[in-house]
């Protein structure tokens, strides 16, 4: 018990310090609508690396458990044995059937075409996105089980009251269904940077696709 809390530690840690480089890689997006309280995003294609955990835990939790295997995978734990760069944000989905969540990790553009495959024992997946639009508020602090409801909830109620003044944001694909995207790693104090993202539909004149 003891040295899986020391590596856990120094897994979190070093995110820290990757999290706090500027240069850092990022999924591609274009805000294509911007309101006092959130925007809207058209994400471009990409692939990411997810860990599913199961069964459903809290997000805390979750969120340890899965980055733990993503960490394991882009130090080297792969069929190739590659060694890949860390990227930002780290996802944490619980899909609308609450079977439970999904944690992930953005590829690089060196390996979004072909990444290596994850050794069989992590029990990772490679996913390709097609370009989607995000509904997307940002908040500050920590990121935790006692708050990003309340995060969730703020996210739906701004979308649907532009709706209702006339001001579509585009309609909510599926409000059981939610990413929490974190920036920072857990030892990071000040500054840190998390947001909401709820998937979005209906604004095709500004480039959002047909709902998939």
């Amino acid at each position: 018990m003891e040295k899986k809390l020391i590596m856990c530690l120094s897994i979190v840690m070093c995110w820290l310090v990757v999290t706090a480089v500027d240069a850092i890689e990022t999924p591609r997006y274009t805000v294509i609508r911007s309101e006092s309280d959130f925007q809207i995003r058209l994400y471009s294609e990409s692939t990411w690396m997810s860990a599913p955990v199961l069964p459903a835990t809290s997000f805390d939790n979750s969120t340890k458990t899965g980055f733990h295997r993503l960490y394991e995978y882009i130090h080297g734990d792969n069929l190739s044995s590659s060694k890949l760069a860390f990227t930002a944000p780290v996802l944490t989905s619980m899909p609308s059937s609450g079977d439970g969540y999904v944690v992930r990790m953005y590829l690089s553009a060196r390996f979004q075409g072909k990444p290596p495959p994850p050794n069989q024992e992590l029990k990772l997946q490679v996913e390709k996105w097609k370009p989607q639009c995000m509904a997307v508020r940002t908040f500050s602090g920590f990121a935790t089980d006692d708050n990003i409801n309340k995060e969730i909830e703020a996210l739906i109620n701004s979308v649907n009251r532009r709706g209702e003044d006339g001001r579509s944001s585009g309609t909510i694909q599926d409000k059981g269904s939610y990413t929490i995207a974190q920036y920072n790693g857990s030892s990071h104090n000040t500054g840190r940077v998390n947001e909401v993202w709820i998937q979005v539909s209906g604004l095709f004149s500004e480039g959002c696709p047909p709902s998939q």
